[in-house]
């Protein structure tokens, strides 16, 4: 098939792989590339550059309103367009050029987790199972039908980096069987059990000891790697990475022993953490330079 491609970011790069491993990519679609590094300067998107390895050709619009850039995605002459993650809105005339439509590969099981953060907001919420799913694009935020899926369970201490590589692979395997079976039955997306997935607020990173323990640790894995949950020690803010629920109760802060820590019930044991100015150690680490106080806050 000919196949437009449209993504950015780590997460959109395997199904880029996959997909043309198999059919025939006629163009790929990334954000411009942003001032990066300390140097500030221009760096391609982690799909733009994988597009080059893979000899594609790239094409980086700031937006797609102009009608010079719809009239070109028209006249690829596209069977399909394959979205992951890109970043701009697409207008109705883009969703209708490809003769079968624009197809995205969205990493909740929809209608759950519509918007911008899927995989941090299922592990806040403590869902129990996660997944992919392909959706024909419509004009709405995620609400096309879907023509397939795939499940996952989320464990116990799974992180946000975890599930992203995890879903990742799912969704680059599902998407190259999809497109191997096209035209597919699309199945409407039911009206109930819809919930948006808001895009993390860094205001969400500080962590509060006085909520329960199970909260306290979903909020650490969730948050893991980016923006990280956060904590003050003596007056350094600490990311910290990976938890697990562990025994024990005590004032909220209080340290009881390592790295862990009493919760407004039970507790969490730090497993990964990171201070400023340092990389991600383990927690055994980080404490070999760092006295933990009675109580954190």
């Amino acid at each position: 098939m000919r196949v437009i491609f449209m993504g950015t970011p780590d997460f959109s790069v395997p199904a880029l792989r996959a997909i043309a491993a198999r059919h025939q990519v006629v163009a790929v679609y990334s954000q411009p590339p942003r001032a990066a590094g300390r140097g500030q300067k221009p760096r391609p998107s982690p799909v733009h550059r994988a597009a080059e390895d893979l000899g594609l050709t790239v094409r980086t619009p700031e937006t797609l309103r102009d009608p010079t850039d719809r009239a070109d995605f028209a006249a690829l002459g596209a069977d399909v367009a394959v979205v992951v993650a890109y970043g701009l809105i697409l207008p109705q005339v883009v969703l209708d050029a490809p003769r079968l439509g624009c197809l995205n590969i969205h990493a909740s099981l929809l209608p759950r987790w519509r918007g911008a953060a899927p995989i941090h907001r299922a592990i806040m919420a403590g869902d129990a199972e996660t997944g992919v799913a392909i959706m024909q694009m419509q004009a709405g935020l995620d609400t096309g039908p879907v023509l397939a899926e795939a499940r996952t369970a989320i464990g116990a201490q799974d992180t946000t980096a975890d599930l992203h590589d995890r879903l990742a692979a799912m969704g680059a395997e599902l998407i190259a069987a999809t497109l191997d079976r096209l035209p597919l039955p699309a199945v409407p997306q039911p009206e109930s059990g819809v919930t948006y997935a808001h895009k993390i607020d860094k205001a969400e990173a500080r962590i509060d000891w006085t909520r329960p323990a199970e909260v306290v640790d979903r909020q650490i894995r969730a948050l893991s790697p980016f923006p990280g949950a956060w904590c003050l020690v003596e007056g350094e803010r600490v990311k910290l990475l990976r938890s697990r629920l562990a025994a024990g109760s005590g004032p909220p802060g209080r340290v009881l022993s390592g790295f862990t820590v009493a919760c407004g019930t039970g507790a969490v044991e730090v497993l990964e953490a990171q201070r400023e100015g340092k990389r991600p150690m383990p927690a055994a680490e980080v404490l070999r330079g760092l006295t933990l106080p009675p109580l954190l806050n």
